[in-house]
């Protein structure tokens, strides 16, 4: 058996393994590895499921066998930060170093002397971690006010600035909020009548007096 792994994983029958192990041989001519194994397996890296390979990867690596385990990509180990973090903590406790075509600027914190090495590792590993999950969240929020724009149904509505005008319109006559609410209405994508909501009103007038500070408080 070798001491050096290519590890390949394909998540499905169209992905082609042929990219990342052109790309994971270049890495390990560059680092002078060239003494590797090829391991490849389909299957997905996200969902919890067992991947036989990579589990006997993980008990070579537990009984000192392997001590560079090259990847294209971190995800092609672990999409899952926290697992991601785990694998890089278990293969530093049995001396394994994980090297990865995409995340090559890693290398150079196995030039850092020790404690120091592990130290920096686990920072850059949590700030990558705290990083995509952020990333995660924005994607979320955006596919949330996507949706919601295109229902038209939550949040602010996307109206015509003459909506606005006739709000601060009534404001001056004197309507309520209330009243406003249920006068001021357009028409959303689906083509269906809807009225603006109170708080909506609400906002508009308060920025409007932002803008004019000599009007009377909103009642």
């Amino acid at each position: 058996m070798k001491q050096i792994i290519i590890y390949l994983r394909t998540s499905s029958e169209i992905q082609n393994p042929e990219n990342q192990l052109r790309d994971c041989e270049t890495l390990a001519q560059k680092l002078n590895l060239n003494d590797y194994e090829v391991i490849q397996e389909q299957q997905s890296a996200f969902k919890d499921i067992n991947r036989k390979y990579f589990e006997i990867i993980k008990s070579r690596i537990q009984k000192g066998e392997v001590v560079h385990l090259i990847c294209w990509d971190w995800d092609r180990l672990f999409r899952n930060r926290k697992k991601l973090k785990e694998f890089f903590q278990f293969c530093s406790i049995y001396k394994c170093k994980i090297h990865s075509f995409r995340q090559n600027f890693f290398e150079d914190f196995y030039k850092i002397p020790s404690p120091f090495d592990e130290i920096i590792q686990e920072l850059v590993l949590n700030l990558m971690g705290w990083l995509a999950e952020d990333e995660s969240q924005k994607k979320s929020d955006r596919v949330k006010i996507a949706f919601k724009n295109k229902k038209g149904d939550w949040g602010r509505p996307a109206l015509n600035p003459k909506i606005d005008n006739q709000i601060i319109k009534l404001f001056k006559e004197g309507k309520s909020l209330r009243e406003i609410s249920k006068e001021v209405f357009y028409w959303n994508a689906n083509k269906n009548k809807r009225f603006v909501s109170l708080g909506y009103v609400h906002k508009t007038i308060n920025n409007f007096k932002e803008q004019n500070l000599r009007l009377e408080p909103v009642q």
